[in-house]
């Protein structure tokens, strides 16, 4: 259906009085939550227009957040969420993805369809919900629409709709007598499944996860339940010995109920079916009053993928009803992605992290009569930052330093520091001085940009396209650093270094006064056949050096940086008579103080202190 001809008035007429909007959401488990947060909003506008009910609000949260969910699962594509509030007070929503070989789920297709893997209500909410709805297909998209009326479908039977709920306690009534489970599948159910998608979504970790599932579950909709995880020797292996979590209603069953848990492990399903399977009762470790009772399993599966499993019990029941059996495969859908979206940022932080420990040198080098101090601190902990800092022996009776900062961040960054520092060490080693190594590194970085423009282009012709020629030449890597030579000699430190595109260094004599220890030159990796031209200077007893990456000089206060009217030299000024690790640490502090907030820009800063 086209939101654009959707008829709410006569064309004639303006429609200044509706509430529309559209927006694009990446294919992941946060697009219902972010996708009822944009409802929710234009909803929260409606009343003025048009006197939206509250059930319409809750029928319209459970509509978006279904069909979102089913379009993240099934098709794994970007989804496109339009929404529209008319005079009249009905509600049109319409998701859209770009996988259109798979039908949306028939509502009156009998069973059959719950044996795939992650179905969850499908189009019956909606069939239920909406006073009209239907499928369109585009080349290469497919999109669900549906109407819901003014004030919402009425349904006497159905629970009073809540007010929203912010913990998993509240998330659900606990269940008072069998029959009264029927009326989950009811607005409160609905609410329920759409709240828990929030609060399971915004989890990066996959341990809160199951707890949270557990203070979901129980005493709500089962007496107890059970979690096994599963990695990919897990289920190689076949299923852990014991479960990872362990929640009943009386917390001291819980050890009992452990262990015979442990002593019957769930059985993985053929193939991915997210169940429900009967799971043996657990007999007495459930006391007297429980040796009665239904067990249930599902298998958690996420992007075809199986996770682990959950199990679920309820005392004095010969069945689960079918309501029920069908609320905790939704929540258990909702857990597998949470569970997955955390494992994914999980071997993504740890991979950022042996990446960023494999950038940078384990240990700075020591040298004889030269005290060192180092601050580094990234903005983002989760991943390579742009900064990067070496202080290596080079032979000869040389040592070298080096603070750079390389454009962007993350891979892009990685990729030149993984270039700038084995070749920065490989140069000084052969002998190569200052200015040499940086005419060598500005020609490497040049030419491994050309090698992969280069590259780029076979690679599109190979494929059928067709190389375009900008006129801008190859994509630069640009780099700043500052790369200096320290050489000790009796009374002082002979120090040889140059400047290309990076803060300029600052020395503090014992006296309190600054000076700047080099020019500024040309970034590396910009210009073709460029000379660079280093500076000496000697470091007498009590002298240090200041190196700093941008992090430190263009930290803002509104509309003022650091470094505006010499801050820096300033600040330096004031560590006279200090150590290298006081000086490091004061200027670290009073960065940290100018903004008042947290970084904006990777940090990195290096003092040597002649002895």
């Amino acid at each position: 259906m086209d939101m654009a001809a959707i008829p709410t008035q006569r064309d004639s007429e303006p429609r200044a009085r509706e509430v529309r909007g559209r927006a694009t959401l990446p294919g992941s488990p946060l697009a219902p939550g972010a996708a009822r947060a944009l409802v929710r909003s234009a909803l929260a506008e409606a009343p003025a227009v048009s006197g939206i009910s509250a059930r319409l609000v809750d029928d319209a949260m459970a509509v978006v957040s279904e069909l979102v969910t089913n379009a993240v699962v099934h098709a794994g594509t970007d989804v496109e969420v339009g929404w529209l509030v008319e005079e009249t007070g009905a509600f049109v929503v319409e998701v859209g993805d770009r996988h259109p070989s798979r039908a949306p789920r028939d509502p009156l297709g009998g069973d059959g369809p719950y044996d795939t893997p992650e179905y969850g209500r499908g189009l019956r909410l909606v069939t239920t919900l909406a006073e009209s709805w239907g499928v369109t297909y585009r080349a290469g998209a497919k999109t669900v629409w549906a109407r819901l009326p003014p004030g919402g479908v009425e349904d006497p039977d159905a629970p009073a709709p809540d007010a929203a709920l912010e913990v998993a306690e509240d998330l659900a009534p606990q269940p008072q007598r069998a029959d009264g489970d029927r009326d989950w599948l009811g607005r409160g159910a609905l609410s329920f499944l759409a709240e828990a998608s929030d609060l399971l979504a915004g989890q990066l970790d996959e341990n809160l996860v199951t707890a949270l599932t557990g203070q979901l579950i129980v005493p709500r909709l089962a007496d107890w339940c059970a979690v096994w995880l599963e990695d990919e020797a897990t289920v190689r292996g076949g299923a852990a010995d014991g479960p990872d979590r362990v929640w009943h209603a009386s917390e001291n069953r819980i050890e009992e109920l452990r262990c015979a848990l442990e002593k019957e492990p769930p059985c993985p399903h053929e193939g991915l079916r997210s169940g429900p399977e009967p799971y043996p009762w657990p007999g007495h470790a459930l006391g007297p009053q429980g040796t009665d009772g239904t067990a249930l399993s599902y298998r958690l599966v996420a992007g075809g993928r199986p996770l682990g499993t959950l199990v679920i019990g309820r005392c004095g029941l010969l069945d689960f009803p079918d309501e029920v059996t069908g609320l905790v495969e939704d929540l258990g859908r909702r857990v597998a992605l949470a569970i997955g979206a955390a494992r994914q940022y999980a071997r993504q932080a740890t991979i950022s992290a042996v990446l960023q420990r494999g950038l940078l040198p384990g240990a700075v080098a020591e040298i004889p009569g030269v005290s060192s101090a180092l601050v580094y601190e990234p903005c983002d902990k989760g991943g390579p930052s742009g900064d990067f800092y070496d202080l290596f022996p080079a032979g000869d009776g040389r040592w070298c330093f080096a603070v750079g900062d390389v454009q962007g961040k993350g891979p892009e960054a990685a990729v030149v520091i993984g270039l700038a520092r084995p070749w920065l060490r490989l140069l000084a080693r052969e002998g190569y001085r200052v200015a040499d190594v940086l005419d060598r590194l500005n020609q490497l970085l040049l030419d491994d940009a050309t090698e992969a423009a280069d590259a780029a282009a076979r690679a599109l012709v190979a494929a059928g396209g067709r190389p375009v020629v900008t006129g801008d030449g190859p994509q630069t890597r640009f780099l700043s650093l500052l790369y200096g030579e320290l050489t000790p000699y009796d009374g002082g430190i002979r120090c040889t270094l140059a400047s290309a595109g990076h803060p300029l260094p600052l020395v503090l004599s014992p006296d309190g006064t600054v000076r700047t220890a080099a020019g500024p030159q040309t970034l590396l990796g910009v210009v073709e056949d460029e000379t660079y031209t280093s500076e000496t200077l000697d470091l007498r007893p009590g002298d240090s050096l200041l190196c700093v990456t941008d992090g430190v000089t263009e930290r803002r206060s509104g509309s003022r940086q650091f470094d505006d009217g010499d801050g820096l030299a300033r600040a330096l000024s004031g560590c006279a008579g200090l150590s290298a690790e006081l000086i490091a640490e004061r200027i670290r502090r009073l960065v940290d103080d100018f903004g008042g907030g947290p970084l904006e820009d990777d940090l990195a800063l290096l003092v040597l202190q002649a002895e």
